[in-house]
């Protein structure tokens, strides 16, 4: 197995601006890691501040929606795509967040056969159909997720997460972005 972190030869910048060795400075104190997605971004270090802030505003700002059902939507959309890295990724986030090991594999090989709340399932189904089948979106299924007690907000905030893990894993299928092996091992 090879270090890379993509099949491609895009090393990052060297030097890294001070902003972005601080900001790997504290993943590697929060998470014991800097996560490979992070590595594989900074060849160009405006794409990786970019990245940041969306995933920064999207997973961790403050939303209707708890970091556990974003968490949710990654790991749904990234196995309807068989994306490996974030299916690890995420996959790791959202058994640490749940403290429910079981629950979260099971969400990874078949969110329909999990015990999740009727809420969590029919955000799920959205997500799912927002990424298998856009065109076909319509009010029905936005009055499913109001129906479930989902603000227009809240709305915004699922197809945004949806959107971006299918961005996300385009882009990791594309380069074979490999995960950090440390994913494999947490939260069990």
């Amino acid at each position: 197995m090879t270090d890379a972190v993509t099949a491609l030869d895009l090393p990052p910048a060297d030097p890294l601006d001070d902003d972005i060795r601080a900001y790997f400075d504290k993943c590697t104190e929060k998470l014991g890691l800097i996560p490979n997605v992070l590595l594989a971004h900074a060849f160009d270090q405006a794409k990786l501040r970019a990245f940041s802030a969306l995933y920064n505003d999207l997973m961790l700002a403050p939303s209707g929606l708890p970091k556990t059902e974003r968490e949710m939507i990654a790991v749904a959309v990234s196995a309807q795509n068989e994306c490996v890295y974030c299916l690890t990724a995420h996959g790791a986030a959202l058994r640490q967040l749940t403290g429910q090991p079981a629950l979260a594999e099971t969400v990874a090989q078949n969110w329909r056969v999990a015990e999740l709340a009727p809420r969590q399932r029919a955000m799920l189904a959205f997500a799912v159909k927002l990424t298998n089948h856009p065109a076909d979106m319509g009010e029905a299924d936005r009055q499913a997720l109001r129906d479930q007690g989902f603000t227009d907000r809240d709305i915004w905030d699922i197809s945004a997460v949806a959107a971006f893990y299918n961005m996300s894993n385009r882009l990791a299928a594309a380069v074979e972005m490999r995960p950090n092996p440390e994913y494999h091992a947490m939260a069990r």
